[in-house]
């Protein structure tokens, strides 16, 4: 190898090594590979931002905004509202929700349409008396088998386009990955729709507010005031209030710790417990102990504001700004006049004062505040309600206006009236003019690290092919594809992107990969296009972990899952995908 191609190798595996540590934001990582692309010579300095103007970061920026509209209109969740109530059987709720989950992923961003489904799954649940562990992981891998359906319905997608654009002159339309996509996306929700009982049946979920403080990994913290009743008394005493159905996990005094304190330990005032135990005794602790939950406002304040007063449950969503914060450092009360109650976490029990808590995509958290403001403020953190959401977002005519648009955007792709860009582009101005997304809405809507990333990404992912490496790569892959049938050749690139993908985030996985695929054919003497095909399935289908994607992280704590559960479900499934997806890839895409 050349100098170019050790250093150009050496960045990438840098890059992926830090991906898979997790310190640094994967849109830091992709900036630092970037400027070290740039320092070793690699990337001229004239091209260095080139990735920025790619029609990559257009689409999907664009795709976003769309996507938040169709979200905000309440179109779908209207429709499902109305036919949820009439579906009673545990097996047809699965399959309702997760059709509904696949369906909506081909048009709109998959997390999205998770997150607009996940207040219908705990309805039912919550009215049936179900755990929402049933329902919850089934619907994450639906919403990823429902992305690889259309060109917009996952980055990938869009990435390995570009890809076959480059080396062909045509990219892949909107359809062409519907005929392997949807073959993949209704075996898999059909497997999907019986093979939700591979989840353990102990995993349980929060299905309530009430249910939720009752979790083993809930903890709620109280603070010991002057006036109490537990002022100088004993843990017995709380547990005698208690009736023993509350523990108390922890004692924190001036800076010091007490874990799994004993019952014969005494309370002082300004004493902060953290507690664990039944809704009822809880709340009868607190009550008749005269205890103060943390941040919660003082009794006076309550007791006037009590009719305004709301209690949400909501999950941390992977783009929230409270990722990666401690408790103590977001100020949630003097800041969003949000008071922060309880966390949950699956797996995990937590033995230390809220405030100290570092937050994670997919916590649960119980909130107060003003009913009025409190959806707004969730909003604004990144919080997903695990409530029925109301509908009123809009008029009517506002509802079928965002359809319509959405419509004449699909169809301009279809019938190649526009490019792809620019069709998603006009659409997300028309839906901001027509103010079916307010404009601040809608650049929340965007994922922004994820465009830096693909910005950055892009020039840097080049070096692969201007050195000469995806061309050494290939004839390395070869030497072990050329032992192997056609049909082996294309397993043996599909499973190894969807090895990669949960170690990396999945737009990555096809910067790195596609070229190197595209090279991997070629230097076998077949066409490219199957090949491409099976890297953006590859990377799209993450099922094994619940860190490879955001739609797997976000239902973890709330569906009380552990990391194995993932393999379990997904470990077969992805089977299915490998089984299934190379038959399907070497019909609609001829090897030769």
């Amino acid at each position: 190898m050349t100098l170019e191609q050790i250093l150009s190798v050496a960045i990438v595996v840098a890059m992926m090594a830090l991906f898979v540590h997790g310190r640094l934001r994967y849109d830091i990582v992709a900036g630092l590979a970037l400027l070290a692309a740039v320092a070793a010579g690699l990337v001229p300095v004239k091209d260095a931002f080139k990735g920025f103007s790619d029609d990559i970061v257009i689409i999907v920026g664009s795709a976003l905004v769309v996507s938040a509209a169709v979200s905000r209109s309440g179109l779908i969740e209207t429709a499902l509202g109305r036919l949820a109530p009439h579906v009673r059987s545990t097996q047809m709720q699965v399959v309702l929700l997760v059709f509904a989950v696949a369906v909506m992923s081909a048009i709109i961003k998959n997390i999205g349409a998770l997150a607009m489904m996940l207040p219908i799954a705990y309805q039912l649940a919550r009215r049936d008396g179900k755990s929402p562990s049933v329902f919850l992981m089934p619907m994450a891998f639906a919403s990823l088998l429902g992305g690889i359906v259309t060109l917009v319905g996952t980055s990938p997608n869009i990435i390995v386009a570009r890809v076959r654009e480059e080396l062909t002159g045509h990219p892949f339309t909107m359809f062409d990955y519907t005929p392997v996509g949807l073959g993949l996306a209704v075996a898999g929700c059909l497997f999907l729709c019986f093979g939700y009982r591979l989840l353990p049946r102990e995993r349980r979920g929060a299905e309530t507010l009430d249910q939720a403080l009752d979790i083993a990994d809930y903890v709620t913290e109280v603070r010991v005031p002057a006036d109490s009743r537990l002022a100088g008394k004993t843990i017995a005493d709380l547990k005698a209030i208690a009736q023993g159905e509350a523990d108390v996990v922890a004692i924190l005094r001036q800076n010091a710790q007490l874990s799994a304190p004993l019952p014969d330990a005494s309370l002082r005032e300004s004493d902060t417990l953290l507690l664990r135990g039944e809704p009822k005794a809880l709340e009868r602790v607190v009550a008749e102990g005269r205890l103060q939950l943390e941040g919660e406002a003082p009794p006076a304040d309550a007791a006037a504001l009590r009719d305004q007063i709301k209690v949400s449950e909501a999950i941390v969503a992977p783009n929230s700004m409270l990722v990666g914060c401690s408790v103590g450092s977001i100020d949630l009360k003097e800041r969003y006049r949000v008071n922060l109650l309880a966390i949950s976490r699956a797996g995990e029990r937590f033995k230390q004062s809220l405030r100290s808590i570092v937050l994670r995509s997919g916590d649960v958290l119980v909130v107060q505040g003003n009913e009025k403001e409190l959806p707004d403020r969730l909003r604004d953190l990144g919080l997903l309600p695990l409530v029925e959401r109301s509908l009123a977002l809009g008029s009517e005519r506002k509802r079928w206006l965002t359809g319509l648009i959405l419509l004449a955007t699909v169809l301009a792709i279809a019938l190649d009236v526009v490019p792809v860009a620019a069709a998603f582009f006009g659409a997300a101005v028309i839906l901001i003019a027509v103010q079916a997304i307010a404009a601040k809405d809608a650049y929340e809507a965007i994922d922004w690290p994820i465009l830096i990333m693909l910005g950055a990404l892009i020039p840097v992912s080049e070096t692969l092919r201007t050195t000469g490496m995806t061309d050494t790569l290939a004839r390395s892959l070869a030497s072990v594809g050329g032992l192997l049938p056609p049909w082996g050749a294309l397993a043996l690139l599909l499973a190894a992107a969807m090895a990669v993908t949960p170690f990396l985030n999945n737009a990555a996985t096809v910067l790195v990969m596609a070229p190197i695929g595209a090279e991997f054919a070629t230097s076998l003497g077949y066409r490219p296009d199957g090949f491409l095909m099976a890297v953006a399935i590859g990377a799209a289908c993450d099922f094994l972990t619940p860190v490879g994607h955001q739609c797997n992280t976000l239902v973890m704590g709330p569906g009380g899952y552990r990391f194995g559960d993932y393999a379990r479900l997904g470990a077969p499934l992805s089977l299915l995908v490998i089984l299934l997806g190379v038959p399907l890839i070497m019909l609609v895409w001829p090897l030769r």
